[in-house]
């Protein structure tokens, strides 16, 4: 996997989220509701709620909306039922797509990603259609900083569980295993160490170049309106995009 592609994503959509932060916070929101449903209140006993809680801290989240963000969802337990849903489908230029979603309402969430892959002429699937195209992987950017050793930091990354280590100019991009994302990034924490991000995510095995002007603008506009869509958690897609554009 290239380095180019996910690093100018969270570019992207960091910019993005300084800019509706409000609709950020309330996303991480509801995550943290399902992973104290699933798991209690008390991030001590609940790595889900740990991972989540980390990934807001990465998105800036204030730790007092966080806590009342647990606390709201430790009180309100049964009351306001979400469920996770995972759409598969095709945008224009065979592009494959995977929308992530948290919901509290399965008919409303279907027929609104139905209808932004309809509205740009992209083809909603079935489960599974497009899902054995990417690999699950735990994903942490770690910043470059003045004084941050790469091999050290490497070695670190490594010694506490991760497969991979890839370098930018910008970023150390960490790869896990899903199932050890946990405790890489409880490592790499308690090493001092801050993320710029910092999640399980999905890792495109191969993408596909978009170089029709008309197809690109398509397969944009629909990655961009499901990203804004409140329910839509996470977008992954194999569109290898003009860094340009991202």
């Amino acid at each position: 996997m290239s380095g180019h592609s996910k690093w100018a994503n969270i570019k992207h959509k960091k910019g993005k989220a300084d800019a509706e932060r409000g609709k950020t916070f309330t996303k991480i929101g509801r995550e943290i509701a399902i992973a104290v449903r699933e798991g209690g209140a008390d991030p001590a006993t609940n790595g889900k709620l740990r991972d989540v809680i980390a990934k807001a801290k990465a998105s800036n989240m204030p730790n007092d909306n966080i806590n009342r963000s647990i606390k709201k969802a430790a009180g309100e337990s049964g009351n306001v039922s979400y469920e996770e849903i995972s759409y598969e489908g095709y945008a224009p230029g065979g592009v494959a797509i995977i929308a992530e979603v948290v919901t509290d309402n399965r008919n409303r969430t279907a027929s609104d990603v139905r209808h932004i892959f309809d509205k740009n002429g992209g083809s909603l699937g079935t489960t599974g259609s497009v899902g054995y195209m990417f690999d699950h992987k735990g994903l942490i950017l770690i910043e470059h900083e003045p004084g941050l050793d790469e091999d050290e930091m490497m070695m670190l990354a490594l010694e506490a569980g991760a497969e991979d280590v890839q370098v930018t100019e910008e970023v150390f991009e960490v790869y896990t295993a899903p199932n050890d994302f946990s405790a890489v990034r409880e490592g790499l924490e308690q090493a001092g160490h801050g993320f710029l991000s910092a999640e399980r995510t999905r890792i495109p095995q191969n993408t596909v170049q978009v170089t029709d002007g008309e197809t690109l603008q398509k397969v944009q506009k629909l990655l961009e309106m499901l990203e804004d869509n409140d329910d839509v958690m996470n977008v992954y897609h194999n569109a290898e995009l003009p860094e340009e554009d991202e």
